[in-house]
């Protein structure tokens, strides 16, 4: 199954503090694998790490639901279900999406937790709290400074490269996402609610790195475990020594073609059951 220009279709969802530039590396890679690659940037988000530091105020009050519905329609525009590849709030983007039908195959890389994830580590609330300890911060705008964005993303770099990697990525984010998927265990359906028994999704990696101090791998893990009793295709992959931002820093390359191999087996499978739900 392949778009007009005979490539599989393949679309790229950044995270939260982050812009489309963070898939810079993967989005040349799966380009030159043959995929037909598009790296559509949160809604509110215009320009990149440059300008959106200039109109972060934009993302005040953006939330799950609007993000997801976004993409929904950026997936509808298509003549056929995509590959769905996502980062942190991006791979839970994807959990979403997949579990409304959509997509060929997902893959969510160190994603936020879903409603039904119970213990959350401290270093993931640690991560968050530039966002989650100021109240005034729900329907506001969160900017990280570098040494926050140093823990949360690229803890195993040298001083000099997290410096590098916080001015070439970081960007100020809404912080409404962080209460919703914080809180969501307290909520009968909140945004951030999935149905990890749906046996219709595309088949779904999750993937973990082992040094990740925003979604540790035994949080990505822990999704894994609740996807298990579904018929749909799920697995696990777990990074040695990587932070949370893997795709960038060495080993990245090792990171994209573990993700490729996966996507090798799940799209010569019979496609019966990972066709997109009509429009």
């Amino acid at each position: 199954m392949t778009t007009e220009n005979g490539r599989i279709p393949m679309i790229l969802i950044h995270g939260a503090w982050l812009s489309a530039r963070s898939w810079e590396n993967f989005a040349d890679y799966f380009e030159k694998r043959g995929f037909d690659v598009s790296v559509p940037q949160w809604p509110r988000k215009h320009g990149d790490v440059e300008e959106l530091r200039e109109s972060g105020d934009e993302l005040a009050g953006l939330g799950l639901d609007e993000l997801v519905a976004h993409y929904e329609g950026v997936i509808r525009e298509l003549d056929q279900p995509p590959v769905l590849i996502g980062h942190s709030y991006g791979g839970l983007i994807v959990e979403l999406l997949l579990d409304r039908g959509l997509g060929r195959a997902g893959v969510a890389m160190s994603p936020a937790p879903p409603k039904g994830i119970l213990k959350l580590p401290l270093s993931t609330l640690k991560a968050a709290s530039p966002a989650l300890a100021h109240p005034s911060k729900r329907h506001g705008v969160v900017t990280l400074t570098p040494e926050q964005f140093a823990y949360g993303f690229v803890n195993t770099f040298s001083p000099e490269d997290a410096a590098a990697a916080y001015e070439r990525y970081a960007v100020p984010d809404t912080g409404q996402i962080f209460y919703e998927a914080g809180f969501a265990n307290f909520h009968l359906h909140p945004p951030s609610e999935v149905h990890f028994k749906n046996a219709e999704r595309a088949p779904l990696l999750i993937v973990g790195a082992e040094h990740d101090q925003t979604v540790p791998a035994s949080l990505s893990k822990a999704q894994y475990k609740r996807y298990e009793r579904s018929p749909a295709k799920t697995e696990y992959l777990e990074l040695e020594g990587k932070p949370h931002l893997f795709m960038i820093g060495e080993g990245w390359e090792e990171v994209a073609a573990a993700i490729d191999s996966w996507l090798d087996g799940v799209l010569d499978a019979p496609k019966a059951a990972t066709e997109q739900a009509p429009a």
